[in-house]
């Protein structure tokens, strides 16, 4: 594995374990470093070699807004981690019960082509954000921005809209009278 592909399973695994670890060549194993949680992640200077773009949803039914906007996300960095809503977070923020479970919508989400990792969201959104460790936030035209810790660059994509009769998951479930 390269230094990006082992960054992906740093973050999907949120940090590898001992026995992770030995499961791995002495040159992966050089370019990891122990974190503060006990776990391996990949070494500072591995990690400056690429971009890591991050964006966000519930995704719960993947619609032309969606993709629109992963692909867009995609062209502000090497790679693009997505995180998903998980389902208390879609209920909280939506004031629904989401359609399909967290597990589903990553795998549709991992599908697209523009996605190098999706992962379901903790329940505290800084700690996601700390476990990706991004060089740029990335928000849908339909999301508001947030303040991160400096140097992160926050990219708002108000200039990616897709024809709302097409692409909103209210109008869609509305529709298919879900």
């Amino acid at each position: 594995m390269d230094a990006r592909q082992l960054y992906l399973l740093c973050v999907k695994m949120n940090g590898l374990s001992d026995h992770e670890m030995e499961e791995l060549s002495e040159q992966e194993r050089k370019l990891l470093t122990r974190g503060d949680n006990g776990k391996f992640w990949l070494k500072r200077q591995e990690r400056e070699k690429f971009t890591v773009a991050l964006t966000g949803g519930a995704f719960d039914i993947l619609h032309i807004g969606h993709l629109l906007t992963l692909k867009k996300a995609k062209q502000e960095a090497d790679l693009l981690v997505v995180v998903v809503s998980t389902d208390e977070r879609v209920e909280e923020l939506k004031g629904r019960k989401p359609i399909h479970d967290a597990e589903y919508r990553c795998e549709m989400v991992s599908s697209v082509r523009w996605v190098d990792l999706a992962i379901v969201g903790s329940k505290d959104i800084m700690e996601t954000f700390y476990r990706v460790r991004p060089d740029v936030v990335v928000f849908g035209y339909d999301q508001t921005p947030m303040k991160l810790p400096a140097p992160v660059r926050v990219v708002h994509l108000s200039d990616v809209k897709a024809d709302p009769k097409i692409a909103k998951t209210s109008k869609i479930i509305r529709d298919l009278g879900l």
